[in-house]
């Protein structure tokens, strides 16, 4: 309960929206570039280079690449000179200017000079030595924030146990999230074939007040004399910036793809919608019950499919219960009206074959954000 308690007082500081209702789909025309560190931060510092200046140069071609390309997509940087900016001013552009898409680009470090490769990032809970020592690297720019213990309400990003907030955190905007950084790392290996490092997750700051699908992108090891000569050319710089617009272009056209085949399975006859609820026989809808109480479940799957008990899909879940939101169905397992309950079996769901598994709250049958369940277990 006391990291719970830590968790929300962050979350204020930070102005986070914990709203975990389902994102509605829409048109992507407008990113935000986040150009790493700058200013008095150098961020990674290489032989002959630094991570600022990288960096800048990156989300600078990648803006043109959109702009040129994509002239319907606003580009906005949170910085386009060497200025220092401090993190939580980076995500709070973006959720200014109502932004469809937060894109931070960096460059990484290892001890070893041989690590190579690209890897990106969403944000989540902080696993493995390797996951914490990449966040803790990202995370120190704090520290040349003036009153940063009063601006994060004394996280330290060197600390281990300050990460132990981020299990409890899942963004509403995970799967989005997910899916652009995959498009990102497939663009670099199998377009640019550099290493693919894959898509991974940790408690970044940068992220985690953006409300919006958002990743990291570390685009290669300053470490690495042969990658540091890579990311300071500008075939190597034009070629990352190409890479990581033509995953944005396809993210942007994939997304709105499924806006219009949502919009128009809304249109359909009401005999086909009659048709379907005959098929969803065996497995409760949540609409259906009237709960006046506060429950907490674990959602561990969306599709537009609809799946009974003992289906494959439920990979046998017990106790599984459905809402249906923009055309898809959520599936969720257990209902708790202890919080902490509810989180233990997500962490249970993410260790078996439910990586995505989150904690969802209803009231009286209808889902409301996780905020404002937390607000009411206060009272």
């Amino acid at each position: 309960m006391r990291h719970i308690i830590v968790f929300l007082i962050l979350a204020l500081s930070l102005h986070i929206n914990f709203d975990l209702a389902a994102q509605t789909y829409k048109k992507i025309d407008r990113v935000v570039i986040d150009a790493g560190h700058g200013g008095k931060d150098p961020g990674t510092v290489g032989k002959k280079s630094s991570e600022k200046d990288v960096a800048l140069k990156l989300a600078l071609k990648l803006g043109n690449y959109i702009k040129q390309n994509l002239p319907d997509v606003e580009v906005i940087y949170t910085r386009k000179t060497d200025v220092f900016v401090e993190l939580y001013k980076r995500a709070k552009i973006a959720n200014k200017e109502k932004a469809d898409v937060f894109i931070s680009i960096h460059c990484n470090a290892a001890s070893s000079t041989s690590a190579v490769g690209t890897e990106t990032w969403i944000i989540g809970a902080t696993k493995g030595e390797r996951n914490l020592a990449i966040a803790q690297k990202e995370n120190s720019a704090i520290l040349y924030e003036a009153d940063y213990e009063k601006q994060y309400d004394n996280f330290d990003p060197n600390s281990p146990e300050s990460y132990i907030i981020f299990e409890l955190f899942q963004s509403a905007f995970r799967a989005q999230s997910e899916s652009l950084a995959a498009k990102v790392q497939n663009q670099f290996s199998n377009r640019l074939h550099r290493v693919d490092r894959g898509v991974k997750e940790a408690g970044f700051l940068v992220l985690v007040a953006a409300t919006m699908p958002s990743i990291l992108v570390e685009a290669g090891f300053l470490s690495n004399l042969e990658e540091e000569k890579y990311l300071m050319s500008e075939q190597g710089q034009n070629e990352i910036a190409s890479a990581i617009y033509r995953a944005f272009k396809e993210y942007k056209f994939q997304m709105e793809k499924i806006d219009e085949q949502a919009k128009q399975e809304n249109t359909k006859h009401d005999s086909l919608l009659a048709a379907q609820k005959l098929a969803e026989a065996n497995v409760e809808t949540v609409g259906a019950e009237n709960n006046a109480e506060l429950i907490f479940g674990v959602q561990f799957l969306t599709s537009k499919n609809v799946f009974k008990n003992g289906s494959t899909e439920l990979k046998g879940l017990k106790n599984v219960w459905r809402y249906k939101d923009n055309g898809y169905y959520k599936y969720v397992s257990g209902k708790f009206k202890n919080i902490d309950e509810a989180n233990a079996y997500a962490k249970k769901l993410r260790g078996s074959d439910f990586k995505d598994a989150f904690v969802v709250a209803f009231v009286d049958g209808k889902r409301i954000p996780k905020r404002k369940a937390l607000k009411m277990l206060r009272k």
